[in-house]
């Protein structure tokens, strides 16, 4: 049996973890109306966001109050708070398609921006590697490669969904 080169495996990881949809974003608020974002995610995927809003004053940044709503692709709503600061949201997908959230700044300062930064997780990004690895107590390389295994797993998950969407689409 021949040993792989531990370069070859941290390539590997490197890769396969850009498959995994995490990111950050940070959006300025109008003073009314409301201000969204959506994300096209596929069914059974589990989906994990933080948000906090705070104004953007020149002397102290303090919390800024606003409404959350979460809507998936046929409008029904999946959470929806009023006068919050900050919170979080998790679901999983029943449908493919868009899913939306938008906010609404609540507070009645209306001469300081304010912002709310948005942190998603989307699919494998959102396991709770840490608790995972206590439960089946692993560690190490054998956490990486399990951590591997779920990536394989929503790359492939990703190019069947692809592959059935552009089938419907050319057959249009």
């Amino acid at each position: 049996m021949r040993m792989c080169d531990g370069t070859l495996i941290l390539r590997a990881i490197i890769v396969l973890s850009c498959s995994a949809w995490a990111g950050a974003v940070s959006m300025h608020m109008p003073v009314t109306g409301t201000k969204c974002v959506s994300e096209e995610i596929q069914a059974n995927v589990v989906v994990l966001t933080d948000y906090s809003a705070a104004y953007e004053d020149d002397q102290q940044e303090s919390t800024a109050s606003v409404s959350c709503k979460v809507t998936s692709p046929y409008g029904n709503t999946l959470h929806h708070q009023k006068n919050i600061t900050k919170g979080q949201f998790a679901f999983t997908t029943n449908e493919s398609g868009n899913y939306l959230v938008c906010f609404s700044l609540d507070s009645e300062k209306r001469d300081v921006v304010a912002s709310v930064s948005v942190n998603w997780r989307i699919g494998i990004a959102a396991k709770d590697w840490d608790s995972i690895a206590k439960k089946e107590k692993i560690e190490g390389i054998e956490l990486e490669l399990r951590k591997l295994e779920g990536a394989v797993e929503a790359i492939h998950e990703n190019l069947l969904y692809l592959k059935s969407r552009y089938l419907k689409w050319k057959w249009r």
